[in-house]
């Protein structure tokens, strides 16, 4: 049996995961309009052997404080289903993963679009699904108030059941394409899903053909109970975010566990947790280099950011002096939970100040975040990778194209070596590459084990 390697995400963003990527001297400051550079960064990726490409997204703009929203980078970029599908011809081997949420959108429409995008790839297709936290999103999709967190996660469970069964519409040998006989398809291998649920009501069929990799790849982030326990069910890739091992193993072993309860073997799912790493020879150089971000970094952004994640509006308070007392109801994520423990850790220099807390969201979010040598970064990925903490990670650079021609061509190598990572593509399709079984479509999967019965 070969053994285990990691798989590799790259999460794009315009100008860079350091929220100030985008003032670096090295960085396009219009990447969030200038297609050319997102080809440079998907062939870059594709060089490197990433497994795929993730692209997140808001249907807002209102993901800071409006103190600071002039200084954010990613307030306008390309609509990530677009620009993937256009990517794919420009790219061979890499998936193509983006966001699509489960509150704005309909079942039908997502459906098709995926199955497009992975008949357009040959198989290279994933869904990101998310039910949209960020209440500001609901004021664009029309009257209608945001839901709460719960009711959100059980209509997206529903929403994603109905996409799934809707891929499974035609038998991929439905499509005769008989000139002699007129007969185009065999009307017996396409299915009518009639769904009527709770918040749904879906006839059928979807009007596009069975996927090249049966399905397109779901995929999923979130920490809480529910976000856990959908991904147990449904999810075949997971991003999360932790910045000790510790959590992170706590995590892997939670929904793991939970796919064993649900009946589905521990390797499809991948968790790849996200990771920031500034990289180069030497540890002073890679400092040198985060350094020169952070200077970048205007302290009214810095404080928005840190605020919106929060739930909690810092503005005003001394940068020098630690992080105010919060109320206990403000607590709105793992991620605010996060930055309240970075607040009381201390350290030599004694407890953060806001203006280091800030910097330090600024730089990976929450993240895991490496800056060091090649072997610096690799010994710590091998040990996430090999103590139960991770399949693989979501690379998020921290600007680019630096950030990720340094993780190409200085980590990938490191981690070859070691036999931690692919010299070379195993398939065609985003599911060989990850390692996933091609999914049996429900009406084909009775008939098959009936066969294996006899």
């Amino acid at each position: 049996m070969a053994a285990r390697q990691m798989k590799l995400g790259l999460f794009i963003r315009p100008c860079g995961h350091h929220i100030a990527s985008w003032r670096h001297p090295l960085t396009q400051a219009d990447a969030g309009v200038n297609f050319p550079h997102f080809v440079e960064m998907a062939q870059t990726a594709e060089r490197g052997l990433f497994d795929m490409l993730f692209s997140a997204d808001s249907a807002t703009v209102w993901t800071a404080a409006e103190s600071a929203i002039d200084r954010l980078h990613y307030v306008a970029w390309m609509e990530p289903y677009t620009l993937l599908s256009a990517l794919s011809g420009f790219t061979r081997n890499i998936g193509l993963v983006c966001t699509a949420s489960t509150s704005f959108e309909q079942p039908f429409s997502i459906a098709r679009k995926f199955a497009t995008l992975d008949i357009i790839s040959g198989g290279r297709a994933g869904w990101n699904v998310v039910t949209s936290g960020n209440a500001t999103e609901a004021l664009n999709f029309g009257k209608e108030p945001h839901l709460p967190k719960v009711e959100r996660y059980k209509r997206g469970r529903e929403f994603t059941d109905v996409v799934k069964a809707l891929w499974d519409s035609w038998d991929e040998d439905a499509f005769l394409r008989n000139k002699e006989t007129g007969i185009f398809s065999d009307r017996s291998k396409m299915h009518v899903l009639d769904h009527h649920g709770d918040y749904y009501h879906v006839r059928g069929p979807l009007n596009v053909a069975r996927s090249p990799q049966g399905q397109p790849v779901i995929v999923q982030a979130g920490a809480s109970d529910d976000g856990r326990q959908l991904a147990a069910e449904t999810a075949e890739v997971v991003f999360t975010a932790h910045h000790v091992v510790e959590t992170a193993r706590e995590f892997y072993a939670d929904v793991k566990s939970r796919m064993a309860a649900c009946g589905r073997p521990h390797d499809d799912l991948k968790i790849l947790p996200g990771l920031s790493v500034i990289v180069a020879p030497t540890r002073t150089e890679a400092e040198e280099k985060l350094r020169s971000l952070q200077d970048l970094l205007h302290p009214e952004l810095g404080v928005a950011l840190l605020s919106a994640r929060i739930g909690f509006d810092l503005t005003g308070y001394p940068l020098d002096e630690p992080l105010p007392p919060l109320p206990e109801n403000v607590v709105i994520s793992s991620r605010s939970d996060m930055i309240k423990s970075w607040a009381q850790e201390g350290a030599e220099g004694g407890t953060p100040t806001l203006r280091e807390l800030c910097k330090r969201f600024a730089s990976s979010r929450g993240h895991f975040s490496l800056v060091g040598t090649p072997k610096d970064v690799v010994d710590a990925m091998e040990e996430w990778f090999t103590t139960g903490a991770c399949d693989g990670f979501n690379f998020l650079p921290s600007y680019f194209p630096v950030g990720l021609n340094d993780f190409v061509d200085l980590v990938v190598p490191e981690l070859q070596r070691r036999g931690l990572f692919r010299t070379a593509y195993e398939g065609k399709t985003l599911r060989e590459n990850l390692g996933l079984p091609k999914p049996i479509s429900r009406y084909v999967a009775p008939a098959r084990a009936e066969a294996l019965a006899d």
